[in-house]
């Protein structure tokens, strides 16, 4: 394979970025602003004070759910459509970094609180975060009956994505992710070029038949098509996961004539979610990512590799232009409620394929021996959400002083 030409007439210093060695300081920088931009940033980007917090406060008194995959950072923002190797668009778990074999009432906590924090960024009242909560039970018990399956009308901001989704191609995905689509990757804000190593090693990872096999498992490429590394730079993106080993890499398929793809190398790391002792999880933690996604989002699983980039565990994928999140800025009271019902039962059936009749069956009556009087919602799953919100608050305000406390010029 031949190295990348795109940077060779740009040097770090002639851009301004950060050389690899000076990575940490400003992703640190750059998480801790990404963070300071609202309450509802905040709660994405903090999974691991979710648990602590989590478990300092009410985690003893929430019921012990059937041990299965979970997402382990259930919020809106990881869920979505997601196409599969055949093109076949659904709705499903996007993001597996910290899934685990753990409670499954972690992820509707998780769910509950990021939709509960999107609630108040929309400055709604605190009788739809109530509402919510009841709708997330409703659509994630509804997810278990055996006409799960049936498809209800979905939510407005579900349609916008879905109708987005089947329209887009592959130059709308270069437009956005790389802003051309010349075969390079622009250095910028967003890309960071790598280090002779480990563009190295990105192009060995593509020389095994491993590496091959994925790039050439979508679409119906031929399973001898030439491939070629043409440009990878270092990818700054996400929240939580930025200091963590990301490369972007364009790969030709098919020669001169063939097409051109984008592939996400993602160092994987250990997950900050409680997991199941009793039941084994493969000790690698790329292994763990896509084991989980296999069970949780088939259409995902089938599509993610697992292997090591300078000896780091890495999870690869071909990115699709019908990869994408929802927008859950600006929500009304009723397309709150919508939405928190429709996650949930996308999260509901990813747990329930993997239990058997009886296991489901338990599992609903937990639910619904817990309801309370005045909600029809577990109170644990309530008092959960209202304590982790406040405390959520508490630290966010206190995350942003010290940022502008540290941000003001001397």
């Amino acid at each position: 394979m031949a190295a990348p030409s795109g940077h060779d007439a740009m040097t770090t210093k002639d851009l301004a970025l950060p050389a690899p060695t000076e990575r940490p300081a400003a992703l640190k920088a750059r998480r801790q602003l990404k963070m300071a931009r609202s309450a509802h940033a905040y709660v994405r980007g903090n999974t691991k004070n979710f648990y602590d917090w989590l478990d300092g406060s009410l985690g003893r008194s929430l019921p012990a759910g059937p041990p299965v995959w979970i997402c382990g950072d259930c919020h809106a923002g990881n869920i979505g459509p997601i196409a599969s190797a055949k093109g076949t668009i659904s709705i499903q778990i996007r993001d597996l970094d910290q899934t685990v074999i753990g409670n499954p009432a972690h992820d509707l906590i998780r769910l509950g609180l990021s939709m509960a924090s999107a609630a108040r960024g929309s400055d709604l009242p605190g009788v739809t975060t109530a509402r919510m909560m009841e709708q997330i039970v409703e659509g994630y018990e509804q997810s278990f009956a055996p006409a799960a399956d049936a498809e209800d009308e979905l939510p407005a901001v579900v349609q916008a994505a879905m109708k987005a989704a089947h329209k887009r191609t592959w130059k709308d995905l270069a437009r956005e992710r790389i802003e051309d689509t010349t075969p390079t990757i622009p250095l910028g804000k967003t890309f960071w070029p790598l280090s002779d190593e480990e563009r190295a090693a990105v192009e060995s990872l593509f020389a095994t038949d491993a590496g091959r096999r994925l790039v050439t498992g979508l679409r119906s490429r031929e399973d001898d098509a030439v491939i070629d590394v043409v440009d990878a730079a270092y990818w700054v993106k996400g929240c939580s996961s930025l200091g963590l080993l990301r490369c972007a890499v364009l790969v030709s398929v098919g020669g001169k004539k063939g097409e051109l793809c984008l592939i996400d190398i993602k160092e994987a790391m250990p997950a900050l979610a409680p997991h199941d002792r009793e039941v084994p999880m493969p000790a690698d933690h790329a292994e763990r990512v896509v084991q989980g996604a296999w069970h949780l989002s088939p259409a995902l699983g089938d599509r993610m590799l697992a292997a090591k980039v300078l000896d780091r565990p890495v999870f690869v994928r071909e990115l699709l232009p019908q990869d994408l999140k929802f927008d859950v800025a600006d929500l009304t009271c009723d397309e709150a409620m919508k939405l928190a019902r429709f996650l949930a039962t996308v999260v509901g059936k990813a747990h329930a394929r993997q239990m058997d009749e009886p296991t489901r069956k338990a599992w609903q009556q937990e639910l619904d021996a817990h309801h309370s009087k005045t909600l029809e919602a577990p109170s644990w799953l309530w008092a959960s959400v209202v304590d982790l919100l406040a405390t959520h608050e508490k630290a966010y305000l206190e995350h942003c002083r010290v940022f502008a406390t540290e941000a003001r010029p001397a």
